[in-house]
């Protein structure tokens, strides 16, 4: 989903600083630049920043077969990579990148993002509202989203023996599941189940609520076989794992026995985002890009490959029922969607969670 590591959220925070000592406005915030709607875009060459895997191959070849302007692609493996370029100071070279919903918050709190030109992105139109209603970002003033989805719980039917139902029955396992157990091991994931089970916020801020997160987090380690962001789906079919922490789309629903839910306490809600860098040269080849990724058929290919769900109301409508039965977290309605909590950045409090990551991992 996010594909983020386990590096430091703060140190990233930390660059954001710098960043905002050497250019944009003086409150953070980037006014938006006169942009051409009418511009030549065979005239721009575009450098887009990416996950693997995130889009399909050949969009850049039809892009420019539809627009005259060139892309090229560049990878990131983590918020974290991409976001140390944008911050480094100077201009990155890089038009649009793709980041999670607080990064995209963080950056255009440090004006480094231009706002987002509505009138040349008319293929807004075909996002939910809800889409609109996303705390990191109200309004999609600075981003845009991509891909949205929740975590949850992802196990093995014939090995549990029963349905869970709640963040506890990873933290506080029934006694034939000990050992059985993975939970995610990146900052907001690892914390996430303890959070929810306390009856806490997933941004939280407080420093006594984190200890108690935390001390949670410690009494469970021991019942669990790993922490584990990238192999738990392997081990549920493999049986080595039968209850498995997991984001929506990386749960291998189509296997025999394998199901999905979210807890009883609630979960996240997570977004991949869509950003245009306030330091580029090709705005309105940019924003072109991205109304061209908003266009359904173009879209629905991130539901129909890499299986998350997107905010867009007419690629979510063409998706095959036969694909949605297979994965029923696709069927989530962006309503239920968004009763989830929307992630946003910590802010000072990042270190705090950092923190408790390493001590947990390092008992």
């Amino acid at each position: 989903m996010l594909r983020m590591s386990a590096v430091a959220v703060s140190a990233a925070l930390a660059l954001f600083s710098l960043a905002a000592c050497g250019g944009g406005a003086a409150d953070g915030k980037a006014e938006p630049d006169t942009l051409d709607p009418a511009a030549d875009l065979s005239k721009q060459t575009l450098t887009l920043s990416n996950w693997a895997g995130y889009m399909p191959e050949d969009l850049p070849a039809k892009f420019k077969a539809r627009t005259g302007a060139a892309v090229t692609i560049t990878e990131h493996a983590t918020n974290e990579e991409i976001i140390a370029k944008l911050t480094a100071g100077g201009d990155s070279g890089i038009d649009v990148a793709f980041v999670s919903g607080q990064f995209a918050q963080a950056l255009g709190e440090q004006g480094l993002l231009e706002p987002v030109h509505a009138d040349l992105v008319p293929n807004l139109k075909n996002l939910y509202p809800e889409a609109t209603e996303l705390a990191y970002d109200p309004g999609n003033k600075v981003s845009v989203p991509y891909t949205w989805g929740t975590t949850g719980l992802c196990y093995r039917k014939d090995l549990t023996g029963y349905e869970p139902d709640s963040w506890n029955d990873i933290l506080t396992p029934r006694p034939a599941l000990k050992k059985k157990i993975t939970m995610l091991g990146t900052e907001r994931w690892m914390l996430l189940p303890a959070q929810k089970a306390l009856g806490f916020s997933a941004n939280t801020q407080d420093e006594g609520e984190l200890a108690k997160a935390k001390e949670a987090l410690v009494k469970a380690k021991p019942n669990l076989l790993a922490f584990d962001d990238t192999t738990f789906g392997d081990r549920l079919k493999s049986g080595e794992a039968a209850l498995v922490e997991a984001w929506d789309g990386w749960c291998p629903t189509t296997e025999k026995n394998i199901a999905f839910t979210v807890p009883k306490e609630g979960s996240d809600l997570w977004v991949d985002t869509m950003v245009v860098l306030k330091s580029s040269k090709n705005k309105e080849a940019a924003h072109a890009l991205i109304n061209y990724i908003l266009d359904p058929e173009v879209h629905a290919w991130a539901a129909q490959n890499i299986m998350y769900k997107v905010p867009n109301q007419a690629a979510m409508e063409s998706l095959d029922a036969a694909l949605v039965k297979d994965y029923p977290h696709l069927g989530m309605s962006p309503a239920d969607l968004l009763k989830q909590e929307s992630l946003v950045d910590l802010g000072e409090a990042a270190p705090a969670y950092t923190r408790i990551v390493t001590e947990v991992t390092a008992q």
